[in-house]
């Protein structure tokens, strides 16, 4: 099948660019520096591909995205960097655990600390607030909770902290000093918790975060035009295709609107226009001068938020030269 065959609005993904992004930060992060997060892609096939690099571990958002790893032989090291209280998620997570995955819990609490003990979970992370008023505990506050996770019998790791407020801060060298300021208030927190884990950073500090043991970077797999502005070394591997479905003097519209595209990061880029909105199932956009449309046209249409647009499709379309080479699913979407 040809892109051009494809029912839209549909995933495709750029063989070679992807390929470009695994090898790039590989080489930039071998081995276990680089612990993925696949809540970028949510996709079992693009996790072995990860594997195949070099990356014997993931971090992840869900714990269906722990539990789908684990079904398919990925389970030998994964991190559920969030917190989970709810009783029936955390005894499937421990049964899986007792097939053999070594699942490691975020708990920043005394309530999740006990929610893990008592679903018989044993390795934790210490989650740490170092910015980002997200979850995490106080970093003053991280000893002490390793303290009560080892007294309710769970093995402490170490810590994490994410520093979601510095990913996307244009000004490289600004961008450097937030980073460096979060990990500072990170490596006080391990100063107290001990583990031999300081998990943090993301596409957007790989290169940057040098005080972490571990980076957990998602987006550079595929990339998104947020990070796009950055100047990282990675391709855009990704696009939604979508079709033009009428058109008017000065504007077209496309089928792909806020049911197929992540749009908490802004508009999407769409190629050979400008935006003007998106609603529901549709996309409205100015063509550039010169450039007729027709319904019936194809469009690539680059969201400005990779993880949330991926949770939308079913299916990511693997190309190489206009051709659809793979198909995969998107298995670990939902929670």
């Amino acid at each position: 099948m040809r892109i051009d065959e494809l029912p839209t609005p549909a995933l495709v993904v750029d063989e070679g660019a992807l390929e470009h992004n695994l090898r790039t930060m590989s080489a930039a992060l071998p081995g276990a520096r680089l612990r993925p997060h696949v809540k970028a892609h949510k996709c079992t096939s693009l996790a072995w591909r990860q594997r195949r690099e070099g990356h014997p571990g993931f971090t992840c958002a869900t714990p269906k995205e722990a539990l789908g790893l684990a079904a398919v032989g990925l389970g030998d090291d994964l991190l559920l960097a969030n917190e989970v209280v709810d009783a029936g998620r955390l005894e499937a997570l421990a049964n899986a655990a007792a097939r053999g995955a070594r699942i490691t819990l975020a708990v920043d609490s005394d309530a999740t600390i006990e929610a893990a003990a008592r679903a018989s979970l044993r390795d934790v992370v210490i989650d740490v607030n170092v910015g980002l008023p997200r979850c995490g505990c106080a970093p003053e506050e991280a000893g002490r909770l390793a303290d009560a996770a080892r007294r309710a019998g769970l093995s402490v790791r170490g810590v994490m902290g994410y520093e979601g407020h510095t990913m996307v801060v244009p000004d490289r060298p600004k961008r450097r000093e937030l980073v460096e300021e979060a990990m500072q208030k990170l490596l006080r927190a391990h100063a107290d918790v001990g583990g031999e884990l300081v998990s943090a950073g993301g596409t957007g500090s790989f290169d940057l975060n040098v005080w972490a043991t571990e980076i957990q970077a998602g987006s550079y797999v595929l990339m998104d035009t947020a990070y796009d502005k950055l100047g990282l070394p990675f391709r855009q591997a990704f696009w939604v295709l979508a079709t033009v479905v009428s058109v008017s003097p000065a504007y077209a519209v496309a089928d792909a609107g806020l049911k197929a595209l992540g749009m908490d990061h802004g508009n999407p880029r769409v190629e050979g226009g400008s935006v003007w909105f998106c609603s529901d199932e549709h996309l409205t956009f100015a063509p550039d001068a010169g450039r007729p449309l027709r319904v019936g046209d194809r469009v690539r249409v680059t969201p400005a938020h990779v993880d949330p647009t991926i949770a939308y499709h079913e299916r990511m379309h693997v190309c190489r030269e206009g051709e659809v080479v793979e198909s995969w699913e998107v298995d670990l979407r939902g929670w």
